[in-house]
């Protein structure tokens, strides 16, 4: 997305009041994001007083996809967003001023909350089954159609065969199963629950071909921003830091925060391999998306991954 599609999208976003925080002498601090799992350490930081000991007022709004919160942030109706590393790439790639500030989502191949399904009753077996066929992805040239491709190509298979369709989650089992699309790469809480349906099997947790363990989103706001306001994204990054080390070791406690933010049953949540919340910007756990992005051309070229992480002075 151009920089000036992501700044004519921040129009329709809407912003929050800031006058509470300013009597209360705290600094209010307007973050958007996907109702997602990975939002909870931001939850819990809010909701235990966290970001409030830190000089914080935050208010956390629900958006429909990771461009709307990124043409909110550039266009300045959000302070700070999060949305997944790939269009944090791509927006840097494109000259997108936009810059992260702190870990949302870790992927781990010991606990995969992503994969690849087919219909129970399919013959897809192997890689180059795929030949040919049709796979649901959540956007093109997402994370989820690079890690796809990624798995094929390393697998046995010919990605370039494939054809890829964008297709809302949630439609993906009944495309299955009108025979519309012959896979389907989901993600939690969608992944679980088609599983669990027995109308959809596993063909492979597609995601670990990028890496065994590498991050998958964060937050982000504009370089100007943070050239601004130095010690309020030092103290939001500490907090989202201290939210996740809670979060990552209480998954029974935190399961009716992630259940008010995203709507997802409690019963679904307490079912799903919990994501993994990170604790400090490591660029060596964001190089294996841009290599990825890189190498089936999202982005022009490669380059390293501290570009993209904000450096205090």
């Amino acid at each position: 997305m151009s920089r000036r599609r992501f700044i004519a999208l921040s129009a329709s976003f809407v912003g929050v009041s800031r006058a509470t925080a300013a009597a209360q002498g705290l600094v209010a601090l307007r973050v958007a994001a996907n109702p997602d799992e990975d939002c909870i350490a931001c939850l819990y930081a809010q909701e235990s007083g966290i970001f409030r000991r830190l000089g914080l007022d935050v208010t956390m709004s629900p958006s429909t996809s990771g461009s709307a919160v990124a043409a909110a942030v550039a266009g300045g109706t959000i302070d700070i967003g999060k949305s997944s590393l790939i269009g944090l790439i791509t927006a840097h790639a494109r000259g997108v001023p936009l810059i992260l500030i702190a870990p949302a989502a870790e992927y781990s191949s010991g606990a995969p909350n992503t994969g690849t399904i087919v219909r129970a009753d399919s013959t897809i077996r192997t890689a180059r089954d795929l030949s040919g066929k049709t796979v649901a992805v959540p956007s093109l040239k997402g994370q989820q159609q690079i890690a796809t491709m990624t798995w094929i190509d390393r697998s046995g298979g010919d990605s370039s065969s494939v054809r890829f369709l964008e297709l809302p989650q949630s439609q993906d089992l009944a495309a299955l199963d009108a025979g519309r699309v012959d896979a389907a790469t989901v993600t939690d809480p969608l992944f679980a629950q088609a599983l669990a349906t027995k109308r959809a099997r596993l063909l492979a947790y597609t995601t670990s071909a990028v890496s065994k363990h590498f991050l998958v989103a964060a937050y982000f706001c504009t370089i100007d921003f943070a050239r601004k306001n130095p010690d309020v994204v030092t103290h939001f990054a500490r907090g989202i830091a201290d939210g996740a080390r809670y979060a990552n070791a209480h998954h029974a406690e935190t399961i009716p925060l992630i259940a008010k933010f995203t709507s997802i049953e409690p019963d679904v949540i307490a079912s799903m391999n919990r994501v993994v919340c990170g604790i400090t910007l490591d660029p060596r756990l964001i190089q294996p998306n841009i290599d990825a992005a890189a190498r089936y051309k999202t982005i022009p070229a490669r380059f390293e991954a501290r570009e993209m992480i904000y450096a205090p002075g």
